[in-house]
């Protein structure tokens, strides 16, 4: 009986990686689960059978802890990136030198498919540190590995989202709710959607290069903020803050960081401003979910399915609501 395959996916155990996983562990492969805290990862042994799915302690920081994750493996998925800089995980070690480490041992330890995620708006021209080392690691990637798979999806939203998980917890502190770059739009895509297309390019499924992955809607920031109120049947005021107040902001939120040696993490950064004036959507000219084969999932299809928590009544709200109808009648 022919032994299964292995894919190390970098990051495994994050948001999106913990969906690639489970989706590498139902097609039968071994999955080797790549992070640093492998301790705190132990739930995605669950996704298979016993010895099946293992997460494995990594630092791509370093040579040779991403060559003994990599050695033996068919495949490679790397998942790993960072919102805000800290410590040593700043964007450069871990969106550009990190990444080129991994397809560097990937192509030495002769992996046969390497797939990455990096994000729309990668531009080595953008104001934004975040998106310029996107960049700078998407063309690394390629050098080392020329056959690798980018995948550049928008915003990504799903049970454990940091996004509409956020700001639906922010509404429970008052009447208003700030955001940056209220007009900036958004095509958000759902997690499994960004998941099932990694899974079919590790399977060569698709062809080398990169993708843009977009849900099926596009929306001002704005535009989303209301959709969610609805969901979660709050009313709150949406109060654009100017990108001049924000960056302010962003200066001395990272200044208390700094202060409090990370204890009180930055609620916004100026580098996140500076990424919040641009658009985050498919720009139409790359290959994106149609050339994948897949059918990019709405947001009213899985938004109420985990945002009910944050309504009045939580989990009974629709009973609340349907008795006060039959008491009025």
């Amino acid at each position: 009986m022919p032994k299964s395959k292995l894919v190390t996916i970098f990051g495994g155990s994050g948001f999106l990686g913990r969906y690639v996983a489970r989706r590498m562990a139902q097609d039968g492969w071994r999955v080797r689960v790549a992070c640093r805290h492998p301790n705190d990862a132990i739930f995605v042994r669950t996704y298979g059978v016993v010895g099946q799915v293992e997460p494995v302690f990594c630092n791509i920081r370093d040579d040779d802890s991403v060559r003994n994750v990599t050695t033996g493996a068919d495949a490679v998925v790397n998942c790993v990136g960072v919102l805000a800089e800290s410590g040593k995980n700043s964007f450069e070690a871990v969106q550009t030198e990190g990444a080129e480490r991994i397809a560097r041992m990937a192509a030495a330890e002769g992996v046969g498919a390497l797939v990455h995620v990096s994000a729309i708006g990668a531009d080595s021209g953008s104001r934004s540190k975040y998106a310029r080392t996107k960049a700078a690691g998407e063309a690394a990637i390629l050098e080392a590995y020329p056959g690798a798979v980018i995948l550049r999806p928008s915003i990504i939203f799903g049970h454990e989202d940091g996004f509409f998980n956020r700001f639906a917890q922010m509404t429970r502190f008052g009447p208003v709710l700030p955001v940056v770059g209220a007009g900036t739009r958004f095509q958000p895509v759902y997690v499994d959607d960004v998941a099932h297309a990694a899974f079919k390019a590790v399977k060569g499924e698709v062809a080398p290069g990169t993708y843009e992955l977009g849900g099926p809607d596009v929306n001002s920031f704005r535009e989303l903020m209301d959709y969610m109120l609805e969901v979660i049947a709050r009313r709150r005021l949406v109060l654009n803050i100017p990108f001049f107040a924000a960056h302010v902001i962003g200066a001395l939120s990272e200044l208390v960081t700094k202060l409090t040696l990370g204890v009180i993490p930055a609620q916004i950064t100026r580098d996140q401003v500076a990424n919040l004036r641009t658009d985050n959507v498919v720009s139409g000219e790359a290959r994106g979910f149609a050339d994948l084969g897949i059918e990019p999932t709405s947001m009213e299809a899985v938004l109420p399915d985990y945002l009910w928590r944050f309504r009045p009544s939580g989990q009974y709200f629709d009973i609340k609501k349907s008795a006060e109808s039959l008491k009025r009648r």
